[in-house]
């Protein structure tokens, strides 16, 4: 096993492992109850992802999922889930720059008293760290839901990134996977973030519960690699129909159609909606980003017709010559294999006529 991939799975679960552990430890300091406390044994599924993915695939990735992902989001959803539903009344009269300075006042007054006394370095250490937890108590809940939703998405990004690939997935495949996860995360954090801070949607207790549903919904699309993959076809008779083939050469325009209609723009277009519809609710940014989701579920809808009448177009032109309509992302090989047959077969025919004709003169004569 290669040092580099053995480091990047182990670091890359670390974050995840950690990151959850904070996300368990607020909602603890919130409800002030240690019994969230277990939420953190939701880790050991993580744990063992890893043991099995270091065994078995010598610690690369999976074709078209990612179960670190995956188990990710099992770790931390609950967190956000609980921090989003209970919300507090807390006042945030906390500003930034006035905690960094507290921090710095505390720590320097306790590094002063330790320097007088006889602890040793440890205990300094170990008091700064207390203090500096203190401090991060005092900032008020929304402050800290909103960070937890920011590192959360950024840190699905990040950890995608240095997440080893396996064979199946190329690096250019990954870039591009990339790019649509920063995008998509944005749309998300948005989401999340505009809808729930409405007002009349934090005094509607079941309107929240629906928001967070869509919101964990979008979320599944992270473990996911379908978007910028292709399936492979073989060249079967069953898969030479006319749904089977179109799914084959757009296979991954198709899903990435299917998850802004039916993973993340068409469920947002359809909370607004119930929002500005039923609940009377406008503003701004929510008639907004209605448009813009509009505007996107349409444009989709464009781009599937483009590709239904783009894909009917090329097998009639193929049925008039009267060729075999071959799917392109099948391997090289298979086609080569398949053309190569019939060729060999047209020669055969050409250079040695049937036996009938060849006898029959012979006869005559």
């Amino acid at each position: 096993m290669e040092l580099m991939v053995l480091l990047n799975a182990l670091v890359t679960r670390l974050l995840f492992v950690l990151h959850s552990l904070i996300g368990v430890w607020r909602v603890t300091a919130v409800k002030k109850e240690p019994k969230y406390w277990l939420l953190a044994l939701l880790n050991l599924l993580l744990c063992l992802e890893t043991g099995l993915t270091l065994k078995f695939k010598q610690g690369r990735g999976y074709k078209w999922f990612s179960p670190a992902i995956f188990l990710y989001l099992i770790c931390i959803v609950p967190s956000l889930w609980l921090l989003e539903i209970h919300h507090g009344t807390q006042y945030c009269g906390n500003e930034p720059g006035a905690v960094q300075v507290n921090v710095s006042n505390q720590d320097f007054n306790q590094s002063k008293e330790s320097s007088h006394g006889s602890e040793g370095t440890d205990h300094h250490i170990i008091q700064t760290a207390k203090v500096f937890v203190n401090q991060l108590s005092t900032i008020c809940e929304t402050v800290w839901t909103l960070a937890l939703h920011q590192t959360f998405l950024l840190l699905l990004v990040v950890g995608r990134w240095l997440l080893p690939i396996g064979v199946e997935i190329t690096r250019d495949q990954l870039s591009q996977l990339l790019l649509m996860f920063v995008g998509t995360a944005a749309d998300i954090l948005e989401f999340a973030s505009e809808t729930l801070d409405i007002e009349d949607v934090r005094k509607n207790y079941a309107l929240i519960n629906a928001i967070l549903a869509v919101w964990t919904w979008s979320m599944l699309q992270f473990p996911l690699d379908l978007a910028v993959q292709h399936i492979g076809c073989k060249p079967s008779a069953s898969a030479r129909r006319i749904p089977s083939l179109l799914l084959c050469r757009y296979s991954a325009e198709l899903w990435n159609i299917g998850v802004s209609l039916f993973i993340q723009d068409g469920p947002f277009f359809i909370v607004r909606s119930i929002l500005m519809g039923h609940f009377r609710i406008f503003n701004q940014m929510l008639v907004f980003f209605t448009a813009k989701n509009i505007l996107v579920v349409t444009l989709q809808l464009y781009r599937l017709a483009v590709i239904t009448l783009d894909f009917r177009a090329t097998v009639l032109q193929k049925s008039r010559k009267g060729e075999v309509c071959c799917c392109p992302c099948e391997p090289y090989e298979a086609r080569a294999h398949a053309t190569g047959h019939q060729e060999n077969e047209m020669k055969e025919f050409v250079a040695f006529p049937p036996k009938e004709e060849s006898q029959a003169p012979s006869e005559d004569h």
